[in-house]
């Protein structure tokens, strides 16, 4: 395995480590607060919930690409899959965090099937467009860590927070590491 890989599968644990525990360590009062102002208005149990939707996504369509596909459709609407399968993984806690181990576990061995040409396949997005899977499997745990700094932010401040990219990202995500 590539050191590049060999990077993004420690990444993934790490990351998938540092989430679990984020979410391990809020109060049960926590799981309930409204995060966003906008969109779909997640509560912090909606995001964990968004985190797993979108992980088996990615799964989902790497494998479509490792098998010659290109990703997501075009025609994906990417805010209206990620309200309508919010709402149907609903779970408590323990539940969700279950499902996200088990999700994150199967998106590492995922990478374990990976050759180094697979990561400068270009793949399609429904929001980034045209890009190489490494940069989409970096996207993966980048997504959670922005997530979770707004969660943070959202608790400390007790007060939901506009969901813009913007501020944190000039309008572009670069998960560079």
């Amino acid at each position: 395995m590539s050191d590049e890989l060999t990077h993004i599968r420690k990444r993934l644990a790490d990351e998938g480590e540092k989430t679990l525990e984020f979410f391990e360590t809020l109060y049960p009062e926590d799981w309930e607060r409204q995060v966003y102002t906008t969109g779909p208005k997640w509560r912090v149990g909606d995001i964990l919930a968004h985190f797993i939707s979108a992980e088996k996504a990615y799964q989902y369509y790497l494998q479509d690409i490792l098998r010659g596909g290109d990703g997501a459709p075009d025609t994906m609407d990417i805010d209206q899959f990620n309200e309508s399968e919010v709402a149907r993984m609903q779970g408590t806690p323990p539940e969700l965090l279950a499902s996200f181990r088990t999700v994150r576990e199967h998106t590492i061995q995922l990478t374990e099937n990976l050759a180094e040409e697979d990561l400068s396949r270009v793949a399609n997005h429904p929001w980034f467009n045209q890009k190489e899977v490494g940069w989409y499997l970096k996207l993966i745990y980048r997504h959670n860590t922005m997530h979770r700094m707004d969660i943070r932010k959202s608790i400390r401040e007790k007060a939901p927070l506009p969901h813009i990219d913007n501020p944190r990202t000039n309008g572009t995500i670069s998960p560079e590491d």
